[in-house]
């Protein structure tokens, strides 16, 4: 039995003892869930996919709430905010506090772990004869290579350097980046810049990519971003956990990050059994960048993609019900044979 299974089955107990202990209350005040909505798309869609699910199945009045990943944290310390769907929980330090002092639930992994490194885009070493872009950096592969090229990413606000395009300020990872320059001895050579968003950071790389510019940057996946565009990851030494730490300046790959369904503490005890079916979720990075792919080409919102994804995967939305045969299954079979998704 997988650990996720064993932890559902506690959640599940525990449920069962919330609802013997806690008196009923009204519908009222407990058919209602509030999501928080990150700014990125795929949080976005798994966002919905639950809500879709809690809405048709279970009969649940749904809300979105959009903001940054600190205040929406804070929102879901206080019981603001219910649940989100992914918590990138190693780039955000304050989840493990509010974890900790038990004021959130970590109810276990949205898909498995997922990548993040250094990229560019594939025309700065290949070119893109369809395009007209020419190679820009042939030979570049590794992060040996970066020295040499640091002219072709130049900072605009300091053009003695290069420019690396780093995570949002307030991730751990930008730190974490910074130290990994320094210990590469790339820190002479490029200039971090923190954008003060994950959708800033990715309007930058969008722009310089439609331009045909070079740029330089780190990023992550599951994302539409790598999923639609051609980027290259530079190479780094194999993750070693003896060298991902402070002292050592990270100096190797990233491991593989854990992104978790994370809900209020508070949610326990307004509704236990949605916390076992929020358990029990899980899709594949595969799938989702399917989904992010289908609603990027098509211009469409994160709730079609979430559709589209509960219709095409019925044999992975099905798993997520705690027991067998539930008739919530049928429910939300009703409900999605009645939509029509754009192919």
């Amino acid at each position: 039995m997988s650990k996720k299974a064993v932890a559902v089955l506690a959640l599940v107990a525990m449920c069962f003892f919330f609802v013997l202990s806690f008196p009923a209350t009204s519908p009222a005040k407990t058919k209602s869930i509030t999501f928080g909505d990150f700014s990125w798309d795929s949080v976005q869609i798994h966002n919905r996919i639950a809500g879709y699910v809690l809405e048709k199945a279970y009969g649940y009045r749904v809300s979105y709430s959009f903001g940054e990943s600190l205040p929406l944290l804070l929102g879901m310390a206080r019981g603001d905010v219910d649940v989100s769907m992914e918590i990138w929980s190693d780039n955000i330090e304050a989840w493990g506090k509010y974890v900790e002092s038990g004021e959130c639930l970590d109810l276990g992994p949205t898909y498995p772990d997922a990548g993040q490194g250094w990229y560019v885009p594939t025309y700065v070493i290949k070119g893109d004869p369809e395009r007209g872009i020419e190679p820009m950096a042939p030979d570049l592969k590794s992060i040996e290579d970066l020295s040499k090229y640091w002219e072709l990413f130049k900072d605009p606000e300091n053009p003695d350097k290069g420019r690396f395009y780093n995570g949002p300020t307030g991730w751990v990872v930008s730190s974490i980046n910074i130290k990994k320059l320094q210990s590469y001895g790339l820190d002479k050579h490029y200039q971090s810049f923190e954008p003060g968003s994950d959708a800033a950071l990715s309007t930058a790389i969008l722009s310089a990519y439609r331009k045909g510019e070079p740029i330089f940057f780190y990023y992550w996946e599951p994302t539409p971003i790598l999923g639609l565009f051609d980027m290259t990851k530079i190479e780094e030494p194999p993750y070693d956990i003896k060298l991902w730490n402070e002292k050592n300046g990270y100096r190797c790959d990233f491991p593989q990050s854990k992104v978790h369904v994370g809900a209020s503490a508070k949610l326990l005890q307004k509704d236990p059994f949605v916390i076992s079916f929020l358990a029990n979720y899980e899709a594949t990075i595969e799938q989702t960048n399917e989904a992010l792919a289908y609603m990027w080409q098509n211009e469409l919102q994160p709730k079609d993609a979430a559709i589209w994804f509960l219709k095409k995967f019925p044999e992975q939305w099905e798993q997520w019900f705690p027991i067998s045969g539930d008739p919530h299954i049928d429910k939300l079979k009703e409900a999605l044979d009645k939509e029509v998704v754009k192919e």
